[in-house]
């Protein structure tokens, strides 16, 4: 991992990885395009993906053919976004595996489908990863997350006056305010205020919590990835905003839960993959040891990209021949049995159509107040009002 780490720094983190391989035929190459650098970043989805391939070799592969891994940079910017998908593409990829991006599937789908290579995105954001043909998340994906939430909050937390903050990157507004929506319809409320006018690179959130605090709100609604949220709750301690905060699984990780000194009337959200930070719920074992054992963090991303490269694999060891783009793409779209997993709460499948999402639950997870761990604040999944359960 440190030798692809340096090879980050120019766009490409090179695959392979530090696992011994026993496998030695003929590489089966697969890619991935990451926010790896910029104001938000997602490694810990490819980090997974590389591990699952990184052992997979170690026990020699398919037939002893092992995965070459490429890990590309998109550094949050869509002119190197398109530039590194080309590079992915044209480097001999049977297939996109793992990446967690925030503008990859709006900048980039297009081109997939032009150049007809499937993706099974570790982390899926943007909503292009959710509505064109070519890409399908192992993710419930933050709008799904957003009406998750929203409901957990309203419906059994009681809260009646619910703000929301929103910080928008590329065309993202307009899905979250269909999952706001979605919610409203589904229960009858709505938000009390809604700013839009965050950034991932937003600092200072004083502003924004004395608009809230001024508004009357019982709890906040936000979108942010971890930097965000501590930047949230220090400035809700500080101006004295005592309030339950409803947020997406992009928060969810040991790492925040360690740095928080403030939860207000406690920090929520509707885990899009099996808590991991709760013993009493099953399912995450053998992701933790292997996250453990190639230490990499772990994330609901860390999630999302361990189980794209296992569902990869196992869509791959059922093709009779050769993989090559062709074998992998008709593999893909000729699902017609999902793969289930103790992981999620719906089983994920790629198939034909013209959009994929097949993840539509969370579990409902939350920092108390006065707790420093997350736990889960359910016993079950909860689903989208629009899907079946």
């Amino acid at each position: 991992m440190a030798a692809a780490g340096a090879l980050v720094l120019s766009g490409c983190a090179g695959g392979g990885g530090s696992g011994a391989s026993t496998a030695d035929g003929e590489p089966i190459v697969v890619s991935s395009v990451n926010a790896l650098s910029g104001a938000g970043t997602f490694p810990e989805a490819s980090e997974a993906a590389q591990a699952v391939f990184d052992d997979y070799n170690a026990n020699g592969g398919l037939d002893g053919r092992p995965i070459e891994y490429n890990i590309f940079d998109d550094k949050g910017d869509p002119a190197t976004a398109s530039q590194v998908a080309r590079e992915a593409v044209e480097n001999g990829s049977v297939a996109l595996v793992g990446g967690a991006s925030a503008l990859d599937c709006e900048v980039n789908h297009a081109y997939y489908e032009e150049n007809d290579i499937l993706s099974v995105q570790g982390t899926g954001v943007d909503p292009y990863c959710f509505s064109t043909p070519n890409i399908s998340p192992t993710n419930a994906g933050p709008y799904i997350d957003t009406e998750l939430s929203l409901t957990y909050g309203s419906e059994v937390l009681g809260l009646e006056k619910i703000c929301g903050l929103l910080a928008i990157e590329g065309s993202t507004r307009d899905a979250y305010q269909e999952a706001i929506d979605n919610w409203s319809a589904a229960t009858g409320n709505e938000l009390a205020m809604l700013d839009d006018t965050l950034t991932y690179a937003t600092a200072d959130y004083t502003p924004y919590v004395v608009q809230i605090k001024e508004a009357g709100c019982d709890a906040v609604y936000g979108n942010m990835i971890e930097p965000g949220i501590v930047g949230l709750l220090n400035a809700s301690e500080a101006q004295g905003l005592d309030v339950s905060f409803l947020l997406l699984t992009s928060g969810y990780s040991e790492q925040l839960a360690s740095q928080v000194t403030y939860t207000g009337q406690g920090i929520y959200t509707a885990a899009e993959f099996a808590p991991y930070t709760d013993e009493s719920v099953s399912g995450n074992e053998d992701w933790a040891a292997l996250m453990d054992e190639h230490g990499i963090n772990k994330t609901a991303f860390a999630q999302g990209g361990y189980l794209a490269a296992m569902h990869f694999i196992e869509v791959i060891e059922g093709i009779d021949g050769d993989i090559t783009r062709e074998s992998v793409n008709e593999a893909l779209r000729g699902m017609t049995e999902p793969i289930e997993s103790t992981m999620t709460g719906t089983p994920w499948i790629f198939g034909p159509g013209d959009s994929h999402g097949s993840n539509t639950a969370g579990w409902p997870i939350g920092i108390l107040p006065g707790e420093t761990t997350w736990s889960a604040v359910a016993d079950d999944w909860i689903f989208a009002s629009n899907t079946a359960e």
